[in-house]
């Protein structure tokens, strides 16, 4: 039986893909799991395997295509089988994916879908400017204005205006994101200035290739997993714990920050740790992120410490429930055995959720956090 190859949703909100590659040509024998073709997205750009199986046939959408989410765009099929004839074809979860809708049925965008149940905007009436008509968002929220007079909240507008001159796709997601995360996520937050003579004495006996962040991503990978609430997602109006701590990294890339993820922090050896962490930033800077590199993360670290930064507030990441800001380490005047001296120290933010975690378990979480850092060889 063909299976379809769709275009994926790799994002939050994501309504379409830029076919950036074919990695392989009609006719051609694939595996399952080989990689298939690149996309492109407002993040980055990621490598999808194939999802079976057979002989790649029936492509419909070539380099350079904006393509919606969940369009059909080749067959995988047996050999000498051909590509389904008419508008249906069987995804690999085994759900028939519909290619060509009637007119009743324009193509929308989940996205669009919502905000058109939310506004009570009529689908059949709205035109849709999107790859092959299919509805935007935009379309949505220029309908709603249109019908019902209604003026978009600021945050709407911006969604719905492109990028303007000298804003890149990476810097109007991450605008979008952090202004969705900040006026919807209760965020609170607690600060700590931690003694780091440990962690670096720590790190002086390792190898070359293990970084502080290295350290503070196994560090905090172990916390996490003794505090479930720190490691739970908020989702559909109530709170999910979360079986692995996947530890997402924020990472600078041009134009923005994208968060890689150590899958299962917590029970890797920290050499192993520090190989994905260096593998994983080198693909992010490089642009060709897969969907697996930032999928899943359960708990955000983020370290400026390296550009200077003492210390400062980081916005969460839902559906997480918590980031960890690190700054800079440095020399301070604090008390030693009760005189003034001079120690290497952080400043550790933490900020929460408070709809999943409350005060004292932030806090609780803080303390075990600053103590561990105290002594990592106890990691």
């Amino acid at each position: 039986m063909a299976l379809s190859v769709v275009m994926p949703a790799l994002e939050m909100a994501q309504e379409t893909g830029k076919l950036l590659a074919w990695l392989k040509k009609p006719g051609d024998a694939i595996r399952k799991g080989e990689p298939l073709i690149e996309i492109e997205t407002d993040k980055a750009v990621f490598e999808l395997e194939a999802p079976g199986d057979g002989v790649l046939a029936g492509v419909i959408s070539n380099a350079g295509d904006v393509v919606p989410v969940g369009r059909t765009i080749a067959w995988i099929v047996a050999p000498g089988e051909q590509p389904p004839a008419d508008s249906e074809a069987v995804a690999p979860s085994g759900r028939a994916i519909t290619e060509t809708p009637s007119a009743s049925t324009p193509r929308v965008s989940p996205k669009a879908r919502r905000m058109a149940e939310e506004r009570g905007v009529d689908l059949t009436k709205v035109v849709g400017t999107g790859p092959g008509g299919t509805i935007t968002s935009e379309d949505i929220l220029a309908a709603a204005a249109e019908s019902q007079k209604a003026v978009p909240t600021p945050a709407e507008a911006s969604e719905a205006q492109k990028a303007p001159a000298g804003l890149s796709s990476i810097a109007r997601l991450m605008a979008e994101r952090t202004t969705q995360s900040w006026t919807q996520t209760p965020h609170f937050f607690l600060m700590r200035e931690v003694d780091a003579v440990a962690l670096v004495d720590s790190r002086k006996t390792l190898d070359a290739a293990i970084t502080i962040s290295d350290l503070l991503i196994a560090i905090t990978a172990g916390v996490v997993a003794k505090h479930p609430k720190m490691n739970a997602s908020w989702s559909g109006g109530g709170i999910v714990l979360n079986p692995g701590v996947n530890i997402s990294l924020a990472v600078a890339v041009k134009d923005g920050v994208v968060g890689v993820v150590i899958q299962d922090a917590a029970t890797r050896a920290l050499a192993e740790i520090a190989e994905l962490r260096k593998e994983l930033v080198e693909r992010a800077r490089a642009g060709r992120l897969r969907p697996v590199d930032i999928s899943g993360g359960t708990f955000t670290l983020s370290n400026l410490g390296m550009y200077g930064v003492d210390g400062f507030s980081a916005i969460i990441t839902p559906p997480q429930a918590a980031v960890l800001a690190v700054g800079r380490i440095a020399d301070r005047v604090v008390p030693v055995n009760g005189q003034p001296g001079i120690r290497p120290t952080l400043t550790l933010t933490l900020s929460s959720d408070h709809r999943v975690v409350d005060g004292a378990q932030a806090a609780a979480f803080l303390r075990d956090l600053a103590d561990a850092i105290q002594e990592p060889s106890k990691r």
